[in-house]
This record gives C-alpha cells, sequence and structure tokens, in this order.
C-alpha cells in the first residue's frame, strides 16, 4: 500500500502537537483540513491511528509508527528548507579565490579569517595566480573571484573589476636599514645596495625595472630572487637588500617593525588591487557575501594605509 508522505507528515505534527489544532498550526495548515487527511487515512487503513477518549491525543500503535516516519520527513523537509535558506542568505557555500601571492598573504588571508568567524559554515578555497592565470580561471569556471592588481579591463573580456585599493609602490628595507639614518636620501644611493627580485610573472618585477630605469641603472645588482612573500621577509629582515613592494604589505607587516618603507618618491604603477568577476555569473550568495565583506574590510584599510604612507613615508 503506497501513502502519501504529506499525509504522513500531518499524521507526525498532531502525534508531536497531541492536538489536531496545534498540529495543523505547526505546519501551516488548517484545523479541518488536517482533520479531514487524518480521517481519510484512517478510512483507507481500516485502522484507527489515535485512543478514542484520550487527551491530550494518544496515537494507537500503527499511528506511532506511521508518525515516526512522517517525523523523519518533517525533520528532512525542515533541513531542506534551513539549507535553502543559508543558500540564499550566503551563510552556507562555497567560496572558490585566487590572487596575487604577496596581497593574498599579506592583507586577504586575514580578511578570510575574519569572514569566515562570521560565516563559519561557509568554504574557502583560495589558490595563487597572476592576472591572466586568474582571468583564464574565472573563464574556466575554476574561481569565483580574484582579487588582484589590474590596469585596463579589456573591452568585451566579460568580466567586471571592483577598485578596492590603489595602487602605490615603496621600496622596502629593514627597520634599522643605513639609509634610513641619512638626512637627505638621494635616490642615486639606492643603487649602492643589492635588490630582492619579485618572482617572475609578479607585475612587481617590471615595477622594478622600472624603477632603477629612472635611477639611471643600466645593471640591476639582485642578489635573490623568485621566493615568497615569507622568505622575502626574512631575508629582508636579515640583510640590507631593499625591494619594491605594494604599500598595503608594507603597512600589514607595520606592528612586526621589523620591516618598513624609505623616503623616497618612486614610480607608482597604473594599476589598482580590485575584485575580478564575471560580469553575468550565476547568482552566487556566499560569494556576493565574501567580496561584499572584503570591500568593507578595504574601506577601513583605505583610510589607514593613506594614513601610514603619509606619516611614515611622505611625512619624513
Amino acid at each position: 500500500m503506497k501513502l502519501d508522505e504529506r499525509h504522513l507528515l500531518q499524521l507526525a505534527a498532531v502525534v508531536r502537537a497531541g492536538s489536531v489544532t496545534e498540529g495543523a498550526a505547526s505546519i501551516g495548515m488548517s484545523q479541518p483540513a488536517v482533520s479531514r487527511t487524518l480521517a481519510m487515512l484512517e478510512k483507507r487503513l481500516g485502522e484507527p491511528l489515535f485512543l478514542k477518549g484520550r487527551r491530550p491525543l494518544q496515537p494507537t500503535p500503527l499511528g506511532r509508527a506511521l508518525a515516526e516516519h512522517g517525523q523523519t520527513m518533517l525533520l528532512a523537509s525542515r533541513k531542506a528548507s534551513e539549507v535553502v535558506d543559508s543558500f540564499r542568505y550566503g551563510r552556507t557555500g562555497t567560496v572558490r579565490i585566487g590572487g596575487t601571492p604577496f596581497f593574498m598573504d599579506a592583507l586577504i588571508s586575514g580578511i578570510i579569517a575574519e569572514f569566515q568567524n562570521a560565516y563559519p559554515d561557509v568554504r574557502v578555497e583560495q589558490s595563487y595566480g597572476y592576472l591572466p592565470e586568474l582571468q583564464a580561471g574565472i573563464h574556466a569556471d575554476r574561481l569565483d573571484l580574484a582579487i588582484c592588481p589590474m590596469a585596463i579591463l579589456d573591452e568585451g573580456s566579460g568580466l567586471v573589476f571592483t577598485e578596492i585599493l590603489p595602487g602605490r609602490n615603496v621600496v622596502a628595507c629593514r627597520s634599522t636599514h643605513p639609509l634610513l639614518l641619512r638626512r637627505k636620501l638621494s635616490t642615486s644611493e639606492l643603487l649602492d645596495f643589492p635588490w630582492i627580485a619579485p618572482p617572475p610573472g609578479s607585475p612587481l618585477l617590471a615595477d622594478l625595472h622600472s624603477l632603477l630605469l629612472s635611477l639611471g641603472a643600466t645593471e640591476i645588482n639582485v642578489r635573490y630572487s623568485g621566493g615568497s612573500l615569507t622568505s622575502a621577509m626574512i631575508y629582508l629582515k636579515g640583510t640590507d637588500a631593499l625591494t619594491v613592494l605594494p604599500h598595503g604589505v608594507v603597512f600589514a607587516f607595520r606592528k612586526e617593525n621589523a620591516i618598513t618603507a624609505l623616503p623616497v618618491n618612486v614610480p607608482h604603477p597604473q594599476r589598482a588591487l580590485g575584485l575580478l568577476r564575471l560580469a553575468n555569473a550565476p547568482r552566487a550568495p556566499a560569494v556576493d557575501a565574501f567580496a561584499g565583506h572584503v570591500t568593507e574590510a578595504f574601506k577601513s584599510l583605505r583610510h589607514l594605509i593613506k594614513r601610514h604612507e603619509e606619516a611614515v613615508i611622505w611625512g619624513a
């Protein structure tokens, strides 16, 4: 005998409440409609579902057994509703994010942690890459979102870019670097020291070459290259080497008081850090929630970074 699952759900609600009226209300139905369902079910089964004359209602053994199955379905239905609501409001899901290594490690990793404190059931899958790889990953549906520096978005790319931080480079060094002792620092003195070169493919590598060319250098004394942000920072703290970094990265390490920026004006890239995603991406509430969280976080960071820049670099 095949039974209608909806009838079992109604039976379970009544058994749990001990009353047809309260059981009907708990599942958003009227008392007469549920009463008709129970009467029809008893007629089809040829067996009573409740003991006569008992208040609150008490199920018969058959009524209790069927109500248990209905309760399982009722819980599953409510769980499914919770899943839908959580997805709809961005509380569950997966965010696949890629980004340039130095920014991801220095700034974005902490923002991801803050986001997951507020959205603990959202899974974040993070990877590294530079602009060409990130664009390919978005188009191939391997990434939902990229956080990277870029200049002009090609027309017809099918992507949309939202700026979160303007481009600003500095010459970074350890906090005890001898150049910091100079009362008036000449940019030509930068060529007296070795340099750390960013990894191949990094836009910072092109920025380094542009800077050194602007200083009139015909040859670059690169002593270390290709390392991660962590290895570059450790090397920088242990030597008198210099390197080009986004000011936001130097700002992220300000509390360690181990690295800083030299008070020299250097060429800044025609780029901005921002969020890159498909222009007509399918709705993904968790991705929207994450993108909104990153945008809000950088609204505060922009102000703090600007103050740090004025006080530490150009205020010198």
